[in-house]
């Protein structure tokens, strides 16, 4: 009795051992920009406080990214505020989203005019319309976490801008279920100067 229910542990551990998810060899992607270092303090050039930023806005900075997986058709680029609550619920707060960046691409420039679609074919979204957002925590309370990700896809997204923001980050994260190759992250802090 002792060696079938040793066997049949044995063979259950097996098939266990079988259907476990493979870990990827892949190395993740490292996302890095000129504007601060990462975890650092953002420049306010860079935020809604800039002096010349129009309402809701501030320049994008550059970013780059490496280790770029074989079979990457697009990229998405998403910047939030993880440090906000919406509605009770685990979102946070979208400050820029940018999707169908293609293929060939690893950088994007600082200052990213506002528009979607851009010259590339890719779309940008946030809050504020097709444009960056720059951060914007007010100076009352602590810094705030912002946080860039992009993501590799083995495919390229069908989803033109919804009318929130919200909602089109939720549609383009549901679309890119099952398709991320890679992808990396960068951060950094901010409130607004007394």
């Amino acid at each position: 009795m002792k060696k079938i229910l040793g066997l049949f542990f044995f063979s259950t551990s097996l098939a266990f051992a079988q259907q476990a998810p493979v870990a990827t060899t892949i190395p993740p992607m490292r996302l890095t920009s000129n504007a601060f270092p990462d975890g650092s303090i953002i420049p306010v050039k860079y935020s809604q406080a800039a002096p010349n930023a129009a309402p809701g806005t501030g320049t994008s900075p550059d970013l780059a990214w490496t280790n770029v997986p074989a079979g990457t058709q697009s990229f998405v680029l998403i910047v939030h505020d993880v440090d906000v609550t919406r509605n009770k619920n685990p979102e946070d707060n979208l400050h820029w989203i940018v999707w169908n960046i293609p293929a060939s691409t690893t950088s994007l420039a600082e200052g990213i005019p506002s528009g979607s679609p851009m010259t590339d074919g890719s779309y940008q979204f946030s809050a504020t319309g097709p444009v960056y957002r720059g951060p914007g925590a007010p100076a009352s309370g602590p810094l705030h976490h912002y946080v860039f990700e992009i993501y590799a896809l083995d495919n390229k997204i069908d989803i033109k801008p919804l009318a929130d923001a919200f909602e089109t980050r939720k549609e383009v994260l549901k679309v890119i279920e099952g398709h991320v190759l890679s992808k990396g992250g960068y951060f950094g802090l901010f409130k607004r100067p007394q």
